[in-house]
């Protein structure tokens, strides 16, 4: 079924067949197969897509390197495999080939193998791949361009994105790679701006390959896959004309003897513009007429949202301008001169760096900046005067939004010393522009509405359509952000949608793990997915500080309640129409009624759809005490922050579960034996899936008096020869084990033998498996002594042999009645009752041991922040633990797995760690302010930190104040680590000790009360010396703390005769990462 509009629209996406509810890939248009014949004219595309035909209608061979669920071969294996012809009449090889050592290999044995067709060394070969894969091609890349004068013309479309498991996004938009590459073996490289010249510069770096071998580049993360609607398309033969055009035309410059690469390929720049009617140059200038700055900017978002941001601060006569790098490689430095505006005072340079260590680097510049500097040295050598030249240097994982390019180019445009002029924000939205995002989680039946109602959106000829997605798979197994764009006008949004007319939720989950409300514009509707909404409910299903937020903004609250709609129950598949109609009924009426009359393929289903709706989409009141609502300690939204895009495609749900069976120890001997055989590797915890090194305590000391009820350690590791390297603030994984009078006992309780040997899947790869023995798998693997979740008792019903046992753990598994949903939340908050406890009160039901490895949950690491800076101590590293015990009601002491290992662990006994990187960074210029605020154990990195600037201080280094405030409830029990601060602050490394203990008085007094005595400090170390702010420890005093220091931005802001916003000034900050936050 496809909703359709009620009018013919004119050209919109021609995809193959009816939309089926499946999206085939994210880099295809809409999600769907597209026949080559239909990429013409006016119509909806990838990027992706763009390129992948330009290589297809031009080449005769296609080597791609694309990881399975990235797909940037997609289209062109589509077409290859049916029949699909090229501009030379050919049906191109497209070969799908693996990213490792020796990729290229083939393509370079292509060319020149004994029985190439020499007739055809004239026509061009293509490479699809990702800047992943540029590392793995670079010594097949240096042969090329040793060869280049009897090979084919060679052209990459390189998608600039590279997985950076380190960094919090996961996948990274990666230029450095390219640079690199095109500067090290003398590769031509072009970039493209929008999905709407992608294809140009596709065509136009296949066109320099007759001059170097070239690479064109482009965004690979959301720019490549947005589905936009492109007007000017090339067919495949006017990809050919223009191809066979240029190279026509230029034929008398090209084999001039007298032009170097750079003239060459200034002349065919030339030419193509002449034949396509453009104008474009190889730096391109945008902003202010007469400016003093000007800002230089390589890459796909950088280079767009630059130049919208600077043309919007012309209004404000901001005199600051943007040059765009379009071709980077060959540097034609008369051209960037040209473009370069007479009476420029400063050049700052935007330039990728590979991560954020390269960044505080100082001995390392981006790539661009050497051309730019050198390109300005030169000019001075002819002209006398010369403008300053300076790098801003970005790490490959940052995300640029409108706001944090604004600011930049507001920066730039400020004399040295100087602070920007307060003014309002730019939007670069246009006011007929209607902008709609959906959250959903990719199992949902509704995932793919959104991508259903583009294509819907799209008949309408009058109307643009843009339409990207963004999925986070460590987020409820798989969360899904899509934004949808509608304007008259072209859309070019390199940047997700802020101001949105109506936001959807398909999973009320995904309230609790993303700020939804926090991208709709004052005024706009939420419309939440609830099954068997409750309105008594809505306190329980939406948060204090949500309905707060939803109050204060003034939101038109929707509830889709899916279980009231009889046709959904009889086919739940429906419900993603339902979800339809709901944002078309709320978003678009005049769509919605047309489409109510006509519903033309749809038959009698969206009649009755229709009919539903009235009673399963309802209006949920906002009443005014939401906006007075007083918020709890621990209440607080999620973060701000957008969905990280870490994946293309879906979680692989396929799950082979291997049989865990019972074997003796002459497994285990056979695959020691014969290792060949058995694939035997040895390795240190092969079952983990990071990196691990094995470490030994060196101290062990309580820090609270053994009377004290909480026990709170100082536990350090001693390296040895582990190789381990940290950095301050992350943390550190400790693999631990179950305890083993435990473990002895849930051995001898269940009748299993200790020493027989299970296989267990790996963490990494289920269909590996890994030989443990029983002892083995309970001490390290299996989660034995955790506390269940509901589909353990579901999956344990399946065992008992009793009825009465079967019926009671299958209702506390489904929650079958109200009772039992009490009883689980009893068992699970107030019991606390583990898996080896249920296997034990329901004595019936005794899965073999292979099944118990198969519905227990495995073992996870606990992270600790690191406690100590290695500069200062190289060979050990420290954590602060507060041990987690407790009684239950049955007079039973708990622990905590890991806080009671850590505990009985002696001196010298060995741990299994790994290494988690962490936001909290200290500001690269040892100079800046650190205003640090921890509670209890909040402390630790707090600790690395002030070593590390003791360390500076010993280096010659000149470093900024340093204020620590903690919290805690008694000095004499809880001052942790209070004589090393004092001695610290004796040595005039820390600047302000600020001790907060709640119970040592009357009256409370918390952090925040220590901080906001000390204000006018804050004020002058965080906001005129810009320092940076971190808060580390529980989640309930965050709203406090940043009350403090919103004040402190008003309040100086006021001694300054200016006014400005508090919050949106703290999440500037936190943009720039002078606000971290690292709670729990």
């Amino acid at each position: 079924m496809h909703l359709q509009s009620s009018e013919s629209t004119g050209p919109g996406a021609t995809v193959d067949g009816k939309f089926d509810n499946t999206s085939k890939s994210s880099s295809l248009p809409f999600g769907q197969n597209i026949s080559l014949s239909s990429v013409s004219g006016p119509t909806y595309l990838t990027a992706q897509t763009l390129i992948q035909q330009v290589s297809y209608a031009l080449s005769s061979t296609l080597f791609t390197y694309s990881p399975s669920s990235w797909d940037l071969d997609v289209a062109a294996k589509s077409w290859s495999a049916t029949g699909s012809r090229n501009a030379s009449g050919d049906v191109p090889s497209v070969y799908a080939l693996e990213t490792r050592h020796g990729a290229g290999a083939m393509a370079l044995g292509y060319m020149f193998s004994p029985d190439f067709d020499l007739s055809k060394r004239h026509v061009p070969q293509s490479i699809l791949a990702s800047a992943a894969s540029l590392e793995y091609l670079r010594p097949s890349l240096d042969q090329l361009s040793l060869l280049y004068d009897v090979a084919n013309p060679t052209a990459l479309q390189v998608a600039a994105v590279d997985y950076a498991p380190e960094t919090k996004t996961g996948l990274v938009t990666d230029y450095v790679s390219a640079l690199n590459v095109a500067e090290e073996m003398g590769m031509g490289l072009v970039a493209s701006k929008s999905a709407f010249e992608v294809q140009h510069m596709a065509l136009l770096s296949t066109i320099m390959a007759s001059v170097v071998p070239a690479m064109h580049t482009y965004d690979g993360i959301t720019v490549g896959r947005e589905t936009t609607r492109v007007i000017d398309v090339l067919n495949v033969d006017g990809l050919k004309k223009v191809y066979d055009a240029v190279l026509e035309g230029a034929k008398g410059d090209l084999g001039s003897k007298r032009l170097t690469n750079e003239g060459k390929v200034a002349k065919l720049v030339q030419a193509f513009n002449a034949e396509l009617g453009t104008e474009y140059k190889c730096f391109e200038y945008s902003g202010h007429q007469a400016p003093t700055n000007v800002l230089v900017v390589f890459g796909t978002v950088e280079s767009s949202l630059s130049a919208q941001v600077a043309e919007k601060l012309v209004e404000q006569d901001v005199k600051v301008g943007v040059i765009n790098v379009r071709v980077y490689r060959p540097f034609v430095e008369e051209e960037f001169l040209a473009a370069l505006p007479s009476g420029v005072q400063q050049v700052t340079v935007l330039g990728q760096v590979k991560d954020q260590t390269s960044v505080t680097d100082n001995s390392i510049s981006s790539n661009l900046y050497a051309d730019v500097l050198a390109a300005v040295n030169f000019q001075s050598m002819n002209v006398g005067s010369e403008p300053s030249v300076y790098d801003i240097k970005y790490a490959r994982d940052v995300v640029w939004t409108v706001h944090r390019m604004e600011r930049l180019l507001r920066h730039v445009a400020t004399a040295p010393g100087k602070e920007a002029e307060p003014a309002p924000p730019i939007t670069l939205t246009s006011e007929e522009t209607r902008q709609y995002t959906f959250w959903d989680v990719e199992t949902s039946v509704g995932a793919e509405a959104p991508m259903m109602l583009g294509q819907l959106l799209s008949d309408d000829s009058a109307l643009n359509v843009t339409v990207r997605s963004g999925r986070d798979n460590l987020v409820q197994g798989g969360a899904v952000r899509t934004d949808l764009r509608c304007s008259p006008k072209s859309i070019e949004a390199a940047y997700s949608v802020k101001e949105a007319d109506v936001v959807v939720v398909g999973e009320e989950k995904l309230i609790k793990e993303f700020n939804v409300v926090e991208s709709l514009k004052e005024g706009g509707s939420l419309i939440l997915k609830s099954a068997g909404w409750k309105d008594e409910d809505v306190e329980k299903k939406l948060s204090t500080p949500m309905r707060k937020a939803i109050a204060t903004k003034k939101v038109n609250l929707m509830v889709l309640d899916p279980s009231l709609s009889g046709k959904v129950g009889e086919e739940p598949e429906m419900e993603a129409y339902l979800l339809q109609l709901a944002f078309l009924n709320v978003a678009t009426p005049d769509v919605y009624e047309k489409g109510l009359k006509k519903l033309m393929s749809a038959g009698d289903a969206l009649e009755k759809l229709a009919q539903d709706l009235d009673i399963a989409l309802k209006q949920i009141e906002v009443p005014e005490s939401w906006l007075t609502v007083e918020l709890e300690e621990n209440d607080a939204l999620p973060p701000t922050e957008d969905l990280h895009v870490n994946s293309f495609g879906m979680v692989d749900r396929t799950e082979d579960e291997p049989p865990s069976y019972l074997r003796t120890w002459e497994t285990a001997a056979r695959g020691l034996a014969f290792k060949e055989a058995y694939g035997t590797a040895t390795a240190l915890r092969p079952d983990l899936g990071v990196k691990t090194a094995i470490v030994h305590v060196k101290e062990h000391r309580r820090l609270t008096p053994k009377t004290y009820d909480r026990n709170i350690f100082h536990i350090e590791f001693d390296l040895g020869d582990s190789g381990l390297k940290y950095e301050i603030g992350e943390a550190l994984g400790i693999h631990a084990e179950n305890n083993q009078t435990d473990v002895e006992e849930f051995i001898k309780f269940y009748g299993l033998n200790p020493e027989e040997i299970v296989e267990v899947p790996t963490r990494d790869d289920s269909s590996v498996l890994e030989n443990r023995t029983v002892y083995q798998a309970l001490m390290q693997n299996v989660d034995i002594f955790g506390r269940p979740p509901k589909r353990f008792y579901e999956a344990l019903s399946e065992f008992a042999s009793d009825e009465a046992e079967k019926t009671q753990l299958l209702m506390l598994g489904t929650g079958g009645n109200q009772e039992a949903a009490i009883e689980f939340k009893r068992r699970a908050e107030v019991d606390t009752v583990t898996y080896a406890d249920i296997l034990l009160e329901f004595p019936s039901a005794h899965p073999s041991f292979h099944d118990i490895v198969r519905i227990v949950n495995p073992m996870k690491r606990r992270e600790y922040s690191v406690a100590s800076s290695q500069k200062v101590t190289p060979n050990s590293i420290s954590l602060l633990i507060v041990t987690v015990n407790w009684v239950d009601p049955k007079g039973r002491d708990r622990f905590g797995q890991a806080t009671r290992y850590l505990d009985f662990l002696p001196v010298g006994a060995p741990v299994t760690v790994s290494v988690k990187p962490s936001v909290m960074k200290l500001p690269p210029k040892s100079s800046a302010p650190i205003i640090m605020a921890g509670l209890g154990t909040g402390l630790a990195p707090f600790r690395a930190f002030v070593q590390e600037r003791a360390w500076q201080r010993e280096q010659g280094m000149p470093i900024g104040d340093v204020f620590i405030y903690m919290g805690s409830r008694h000095q004499k029990e809880e001052y942790l680590y209070g004589e090393e601060w004092e001695a610290y602050q004796d040595a005039g490394i820390i600047t302000l000790l600020g001790r907060a203990f709640s119970r040592d008085q009357p009256q409370k007094i918390y952090i925040q009360d220590r901080m906001r005595e000390t204000l006018s400090e804050i004020r002058r170390a965080y906001l005129r010396e810009e320092g940076a702010f971190y808060l580390c420890g529980p989640t309930w005093p965050v709203p406090d703390v940043t009350e403090v220091l919103e004040e402190a931005v008003e309040v100086q802001a006021r001694s300054e005769g200016k006014k400005r916003d508090g919050h949106k000034e703290i999440e500037r900050l936190k943009e720039e990462g002078r606000y971290v936050l690292e709670v729990y």
